[in-house]
């Protein structure tokens, strides 16, 4: 490799301005603010006075993130104290969309299942932080802390998107939620849902691009719901592999039709083995 390759990068960097987050911080941050919410690991760990320290540390974790990017420190306090005011709230959400995983998965025992071993509900807790700090207009970290989630849980929601009280996602992997999305109360979501765009032209940026869902909807495996014109009326259930480009009124059950041959395999010539 040569000097002007080395100089290359160099020149980029600079462009950048090395105002990028910390993306190991990033991720370490959402995991112990996870943890310190949620998770209990020992006695200590178990007091009003431990769970103030952890969350304090966490606060300057977060200026340090924000410092970070924008070289600011007065900037960086206030945001970091901004976002963990908001904290009890979020925390409230959380544990009703905890609750409404819990209540519509049988398989799940109680709620510390849910806490402890469902992606679903660490990509809706990740996305929650996201959200607060895409709020408060703060670049960049937003985006790497859902970009963790989806990393971590094959659950893709850009930060932007607003997602309301009671929300469930069941398995989760495969799911996408969109930026200008917008999803009511009481939504379950399966595997494998996109919730997109019907247009990723870049001067469409700025437009509602992505679907609204309102209260109350289930949407099962592998839908695709496409379009900002396309609204799922309230109480609506999608079913699985549906292709929806239009909105649909309250009330609505949406099915893919499908048919499906069932023969007899004693009598069947040519058995249906594969080797793949």
């Amino acid at each position: 490799m040569n000097k002007s390759f080395f100089q290359s990068v160099v020149n980029f960097k600079k462009q950048q301005g090395c105002s990028l987050p910390d993306i190991t911080g990033a991720r370490n941050f959402v995991h112990h603010l996870f943890e310190a919410l949620f998770l209990c690991k020992d006695q200590v760990d178990n007091n009003e006075f431990e769970v103030q320290s952890q969350l304090k540390k966490l606060e300057t974790q977060l200026q340090l993130l924000l410092y970070s990017v924008e070289q600011d420190t007065i900037y960086s306090v206030e945001q970091a104290s901004l976002f963990f005011n908001a904290i009890p709230g979020l925390y409230q959400k959380l544990l009703l969309d905890a609750q409404a995983i819990f209540e519509a998965d049988p398989a799940a025992k109680d709620i510390n299942e849910v806490l402890i071993a469902y992606p679903g509900f660490f990509a809706i807790a990740a996305h929650r932080f996201a959200y607060q700090l895409q709020q408060q207009q703060i670049r960049l970290l937003p985006r790497v802390i859902s970009e963790y989630a989806h990393s971590a849980t094959g659950i893709d929601i850009h930060p932007a998107a607003t997602i309301g009280a009671y929300f469930s996602i069941d398995h989760g992997t495969g799911i996408v939620i969109g930026e200008t999305t917008v999803i009511g109360d009481h939504v379950k979501i399966y595997q494998g849902v996109t919730l997109g765009a019907l247009s990723v032209q870049k001067e469409k940026a700025s437009e509602k691009r992505h679907p609204t869902i309102e209260d109350n909807v289930v949407i099962y495996s592998n839908a695709t719901i496409l379009g900002g014109n396309t609204i799922v009326g309230h109480d609506s259930v999608i079913g699985g592999n549906v292709w929806l480009t239009k909105a649909v009124q309250p009330f609505s059950i949406v099915t893919q039709q499908a048919d499906i041959s069932i023969q007899d395999k004693k009598t069947f010539e040519e058995p249906h083995n594969y080797f793949i």
